[in-house]
């Protein structure tokens, strides 16, 4: 075994002993390695004690060890490795500024982990019993962060010695002009906050727009996404959304129906006379349905019309076709032992008098 050097150890390096330099990697070496053992600890280990438990905080804090950036570790671990070096003061301030940054920016995004695992977690939540405290959640989640690392942002240069509020007026002056040249994102973005804060439409409600409908699937900063009925998903920037008139049928306590339906000129009056009394009856007999009226209503081309009008108590679209369908086959069972048809487009012809045929020529005509 071959023997080590003490004399060598304390040979100078850069100002100090060899000796002094090898404590001060291992210090790093143990720091970093106890740093990534934690963060493998909680991930692998606690992490599944924490998907058992019934708290949301629990989970946030493995969110944020989940995100630990080892590169960022090493500053801090140098800066406090060299603690028993003699080193410049230069290269001294430089490595605690290092060190600094490296704890602020970790930091930040340790809390904004948290942040949007505990707003994640809300959100899916909120999805099963308000929709629109989701979409507020999503916005609070854009503003959160952006508030978070303004303040992070702050704190890191004034740690470096920055003035910062020198910096703050200058932005002031530069927001304006960084406001009149993208105004028009800034008009999708105030255009958002206006969705959410006022809640004309929620993640999930049917709406139309102009000619487009479907289901609203994402309300974002800049665009909200509709799923359409068939299939293909549409996006609306959020200023012209507002722009335009939106017709929200989640929204629907009751669905309105007028339905007509005509029968032929040849229909006796008395029956006609107790059409809109069947009607009524038919209506009636139905469930969550409540009957509103019914008459004859005119005359048209090729028909007697008729003109029925009942509420729908539940708005669901799919429930209203099925009531309507039973409404139009209980007409046709009802009308047709009573011998009363449905009109359907006719034309009838009626000449007056007798025709004259005029003789060709040189015929004799006719007796």
């Amino acid at each position: 075994m071959p023997e080590v050097d003490l004399q060598n150890l304390e040979a100078l390096f850069l100002g100090n002993p060899l000796r002094t330099w090898m404590i001060s990697a291992g210090v790093v070496v143990l720091i970093i390695a106890v740093a990534f053992s934690l963060k493998w600890v909680v991930v692998n280990r606690l992490s599944r004690l924490a998907e058992r438990s019934r708290f949301a905080y629990d989970d946030a804090i493995v969110a944020a060890v989940r995100v630990t950036r080892m590169w960022l570790v090493f500053f801090p671990a140098v800066l406090i490795g060299t603690q028993g070096l003699d080193l410049p003061d230069k290269l001294a301030n430089g490595m605690q500024k290092a060190a600094a940054l490296a704890v602020f920016v970790q930091l930040g995004i340790w809390l904004s982990a948290m942040l949007r695992h505990v707003i994640d977690h809300s959100r899916a939540k909120a999805m099963e019993t308000d929709p629109g405290t989701a979409t507020s959640l999503s916005a609070l989640s854009f503003v959160g962060k952006m508030l978070l690392w303004a303040v992070i942002l702050l704190l890191a240069l004034d740690n470096m010695g920055i003035d910062v509020t020198a910096m703050v007026a200058g932005l002031g002056v530069g927001g304006i002009a960084v406001a009149l040249a993208v105004q028009n994102i800034l008009g999708d973005l105030f255009a958002s906050l206006s969705i959410i804060v006022d809640k004309p439409f929620v993640i999930g409600d049917f709406i139309i727009v102009d000619s487009y409908m479907g289901s609203v699937e994402n309300i974002g900063l800049k665009t909200t996404r509709i799923r359409s009925l068939g299939g293909e998903q549409i996006v609306f920037s959020n200023s012209d959304l507002l722009n335009t008139r939106i017709r929200n049928y989640k929204r629907m306590r009751e669905r309105r129906i007028v339905f007509k339906f005509g029968v032929l000129y040849s229909t006796p009056a008395d029956q006609l006379e107790a059409i809109p009394t069947m009607v009524r009856e038919i209506i009636e007999d139905q469930q969550t349905v409540r009957f509103d009226r019914a008459h004859f209503q005119g005359f048209g081309d090729s028909s007697l019309n008729f003109e029925a009008v009942y509420w729908m108590l539940d708005p669901d679209f799919n429930l209203y076709m099925d009531r309507q369908q039973a409404i139009n086959l209980a007409l046709v069972r009802k009308f047709a032992p009573l011998g009363i048809d449905f009109a359907f487009p006719t034309r009838t012809l009626h000449v007056e008098g007798p025709i004259r045929v005029e003789p060709a020529q040189g015929q004799a005509p006719e007796a």
